[in-house]
């Protein structure tokens, strides 16, 4: 019988979480087939059935976490639904010995002396977390399937007749944790867990950083000419849209930019492919578009509306987020004049982008007002060297204030 395994999605990812069952047992599968959400280090993905027939067994409960390569269901002929389940996975957690052992788990599966139970992973794990009985559940799904609003049933029926609890070390120690009503613990997230260790790797990397402020006057006037002549076909190009292809033809006037560290050697890469930062729920994720030297502005926008969108959704693919050779960070919209950006390894350099700002410029004796923007390149020293990183900085800001050089 095959196993369905949890499956590598990306570059990073080293285990998973199975979200959510999407198929119950004893549903018919067939290639393709969406049988599962599983939550990774950069998005939530579907998994997919790779084989035809009956989901027979679910190893694994929603919201575990396991590692990749471990088995998370069977998928047979349908005549080992009602055989005895196989041991948890290792690399679920099992209770030490000195506490009562785990409920064990049950599907349709014949419960010793008792009637046969068919139960929603969900349902069991609910039920199994608020110590219920499931065989003392009268189910009201179809054919008599125990579902969620069933066993929240009759949880709430069984709080709402009250007994005398009996003290113990463990709830007196939950009791002296919860005294402190100032501090919340919050789980992280595998996205957050991942971008803190991105983080840390980055920070490994010896950084300088180079602030250039270019007028943006003739930037943001190119900008509202082009929305203006684009504004029947619904098209809307960003500042961001408009670095993205700045930085773009600028590395590749700058290849020795456009690298990244291969821990004992320089990777100079041959395509150019701009990475975008994009502020999720969790933390940060980096979607790419591939080839951005070779798209116009109206084809970078369309992608790039389409990349965070799915990205904030959480449903980037794992191609759409990964093998950038150069990010760029904007906190204009923030309101945020100046920062310096993190390196996202093993890239070599990030661009951090500042909000657009009236400042005063003394010209001819005289004071006049002018837009400028603040943009602060951060370099992986043992890649490139300040003066490589000048040159790029410098022919960027001049492609910025000569905005005919963007779309050429």
């Amino acid at each position: 019988m095959p196993d369905v395994v949890m499956p590598r999605l990306s570059d990073t990812m080293q285990e998973g979480v199975l979200s959510r069952w999407l198929k119950a047992e004893g549903d018919q599968v067939h290639r393709g087939d969406v049988i599962a959400e599983i939550e990774t280090d950069k998005a939530t993905m579907d998994l997919e059935a790779y084989d035809e027939g009956v989901l027979e067994r679910l190893l694994v409960p929603e919201g575990t976490t396991a590692s990749i390569g471990t088995p998370l269901a069977i998928i047979g002929t349908g005549a080992g639904a009602a055989q005895e389940p196989p041991p948890v996975p290792a690399t679920l957690p099992r209770p030490p010995a000195s506490t009562p052992p785990a409920a064990p788990e049950t599907s349709t599966a014949q419960l010793a002396d008792g009637p046969r139970v068919r139960t929603s992973p969900l349902a069991r794990r609910i039920a199994r977390d608020h110590g219920l009985d499931v065989t003392t559940v009268t189910g009201t799904g179809p054919g008599g399937r125990i579902v969620r609003a069933d066993v929240e049933a009759a949880i709430a029926a069984a709080e709402a007749t009250p007994e005398t609890p009996r003290p113990t070390a463990a709830s007196a120690s939950v009791a002296a944790a919860s005294a402190d009503a100032d501090v919340e613990e919050v789980p992280l997230t595998a996205v957050r867990r991942v971008t803190a260790q991105r983080l840390t790797e980055s920070a490994a990397a010896p950084h300088f950083s180079l602030t250039s402020v270019v007028d943006a006057g003739r930037l943001l006037a190119f900008r509202a000419e082009i929305n203006d002549r684009l504004a029947d076909t619904g098209t809307k190009i960003s500042v961001t849209d408009l670095l993205v292809r700045a930085c773009a033809v600028t590395l590749r006037a700058h290849p020795r930019v456009n690298s990244s560290w291969g821990g004992d050697k320089i990777l100079r890469h041959r395509r150019i492919h701009v990475g975008v930062a994009v502020a999720v729920a969790d933390g940060l994720i980096v979607p790419v578009i591939r080839d951005t030297d070779r798209k116009s502005l109206g084809e970078i926008a369309a992608e790039a509306h389409v990349l965070v969108e799915r990205a904030r959704a959480g449903r980037l693919a794992p191609d759409e987020f990964r093998g950038g050779t150069f990010t760029i960070s904007n906190l204009g919209m923030y309101g945020i004049d100046h920062f310096t950006a993190v390196i996202n390894p093993p890239e070599a350099a990030i661009l951090a982008v500042g909000a657009a700002a009236e400042e005063p410029v003394l010209r001819d004796g005289q004071v006049s007002a002018r837009t400028t923007i603040k943009l602060t390149l951060s370099i992986d020293h043992r890649v490139l060297d300040g003066a490589t990183a000048a040159e790029f900085l410098r022919d960027l800001r001049a492609t910025l204030e000569e905005p005919l050089r963007i779309v050429i």
